[in-house]
């Protein structure tokens, strides 16, 4: 897909990941409306991209159905629905630990959210006989996350939904990408900026996520990897699942007799 001139809808833009797509699609000559829930932030980035900033809590469909249509009754039809919005809780103890809240939300977020997008967009791409879906996941929905059992079934499942999108809706001329990192340099990760270590060989900065979303888009590969090395992760946990669990287990005990913890930056720099 070529990105200049095209309609581009991008939901969890205040920061990270989020703002640094904002940032690159800008370069490539997209228009762009960024949306999220905090909305002075969005709305400052909206200044300097030449875009529209709003508020949306992903997590409310009417509020994307609201988002899809203000923006098509202004700026015409959407082109791309970029999901984005992500959440990380801790786990305190065993993988059942998280609480039901916290469980419900990163279902909403990582996976409702995603299906409210496509329920807006869908029809008005199938009629048109085109458009794009683009879903932030994470490597740990291909493979998982230490501990954190909600962040890596909800990201699971999110991987699912792109892959039903695409085997459903690739002959209405309709793209489906699914993007797939593993460890960056964000507000999610307790970096503020994008200046950090360039010594930990498996982190990256959101700029170089987008990076290679742009590749990936232009390319239209439903499988986006800004870290390529998680492809062989992959390909070894299908290969040998029992062995991939041993390992993977293994690794979680290794990292408690390190760092006495399973914090998510203590996991990330663990494997660096």
């Amino acid at each position: 897909m070529e990105l200049k001139d095209k309609m581009i809808m991008l939901t969890g833009a205040a920061g990270g990941i989020g703002q640094a797509l904002a940032c690159k699609f800008f370069e490539e000559g997209a228009r762009i409306v960024v949306a999220d829930k905090n909305e002075e932030r969005v709305k400052r980035l909206a200044k300097d991209i030449d875009g529209l900033g709003v508020y949306c809590d992903v997590t409310k469909e009417n509020e994307i159905k609201k988002l899809v249509s203000d923006t098509e009754s202004y700026f015409g039809p959407v082109d791309m629905f970029c999901s984005n919005a992500g959440v990380i809780f801790e786990e305190p103890g065993d993988a059942s630990s998280t609480s039901n809240l916290d469980w419900q939300i990163s279902w909403e977020v990582h996976v409702m959210a995603h299906v409210y997008a496509a329920r807006a967009v869908l029809p008005g791409m199938i009629q048109r006989g085109g458009g794009y879906i683009l879903n932030v996941a994470s490597a740990a929905g291909l493979l998982s996350q230490i501990a954190n059992a909600a962040y890596s079934t909800t990201k699971h499942a999110t991987i699912g939904f792109a892959e039903s999108l695409s085997i459903t809706h690739s002959n209405n001329g309709i793209k489906v990408s699914v993007v797939c990192p593993q460890y960056v340099a964000t507000p999610m990760l307790g970096y503020k900026t994008e200046n950090f270590d360039k010594n930990s060989s498996n982190l990256i900065s959101a700029s170089e996520v987008a990076s290679a979303v742009m590749t990936g888009v232009k390319e239209e590969n439903f499988l986006i990897l800004p870290h390529p090395e998680v492809q062989t992760y992959f390909v070894n946990k299908a290969s040998d699942y029992d062995k991939w669990l041993g390992g993977m287990s293994k690794l979680r005990e290794n990292i408690i007799q390190d760092y006495g913890d399973l914090d998510l930056k203590s996991v990330q720099s663990f494997l660096s």
